[in-house]
């Protein structure tokens, strides 16, 4: 294999990194440490998987119709994919707020490498939820 295909093959995301039962999300959000900023909120559980998981909460309310609702999702997941292998074993929820319904992809991208620093940084630094 070339190390082109190495690189990418380190770089994709597969779906076990992907949170989708019930209980998953449950569990994170029940054990889960909180973070954000003006743009998301990032619940923070650890696993037992031995890698960093994800899933998305982009909710109707907060970004309107499908098309916002996707491309928000399609950036969380873009950041998320890129920075994987940086991340500790954690099941991390993302959840947009109102305000990243308007922004521009760079600002929104800007903000999910800052909450992926913090969570590397400090794992255990954010607030016990609420």
């Amino acid at each position: 294999m070339s190390s082109r295909g190495a690189c990418a093959q380190r770089l994709r995301f597969p779906a076990w990194r992907r949170l989708r039962r019930k209980t998953d999300f449950d569990s994170a959000y029940a054990r889960g440490r909180r973070l954000g900023d003006r743009f998301f909120v990032l619940l923070a559980s650890p696993n037992e998987t031995g890698a960093a998981r994800l899933g998305l909460a982009v909710a109707t309310k907060v970004a309107g119709n499908s098309v916002e609702r996707n491309r928000l999702r399609r950036l969380i997941r873009e950041s998320f994919r890129l920075r994987q292998h940086e991340l500790p074993c954690l099941d991390l929820i993302v959840s947009a707020r109102s305000p990243a319904r308007s922004m521009r992809n760079a600002e929104l991208r800007a903000s999910l490498n800052g909450l992926w620093d913090r969570v590397v940084r400090d794992p255990c630094a954010s607030s016990p939820k609420s």
